[in-house]
């Protein structure tokens, strides 16, 4: 039954699955709070032009932390897979992915590669849009099937 269910799941090429709902909440809180630091850095009187400028540099290290957070996709084409996390990027050639795995409570998916190590794939988060996650797990696992051919060496 888990073949057929990611069967239908497998994208045309190139997709990029990205947690939509949480990079969202991430940006318009991350606007939110800048325009509001911003406006009562310019709102209050007796401030400096210093103390002006250090609130605003404020909201902007506030609002770049969130931004980071909101950075992790995959993308997928027809000849590997593009992890971008928080702060690295790494490129993979469908050979190498073994498996896609998401297991219950897992906090994003990781994929298990041919050299025994397994890469966080944070683009695929089960956060406030599980049954999204699934789906582009389900979908990329599918994908890794197809065109990979590290699974048959071993």
């Amino acid at each position: 039954m888990a073949e057929s269910a990611a069967q239908p799941a497998t994208p045309a090429l190139p997709v990029t699955f990205r947690p939509t709902r949480t990079r969202v909440v991430l940006l318009g809180v991350g606007l939110a709070m800048f325009a509001t630091i911003t406006a009562i850095a310019l709102l209050l009187e007796n401030l400096s032009p210093g103390e002006r400028i250090s609130f605003v540099f404020t909201a902007v290290l506030l609002s770049s932390v969130l931004v980071l957070l909101s950075r992790p996709k995959v993308v997928a084409d027809e000849t590997g897979v593009t992890v971008v996390n928080l702060t690295n990027t790494r490129r993979l050639e469908w050979a190498q992915i073994l498996r896609v795995n998401l297991r219950p409570g897992d906090p994003w998916v990781f994929l298990d590669l041919s050299d025994g190590t397994s890469l966080p794939a944070l683009g695929i988060q089960p956060g406030i849009a599980k049954q999204q996650a699934i789906g582009d797990a389900r979908a990329l696992r599918a994908l890794a099937e197809t065109h990979g051919t590290g699974t048959g060496d071993h």
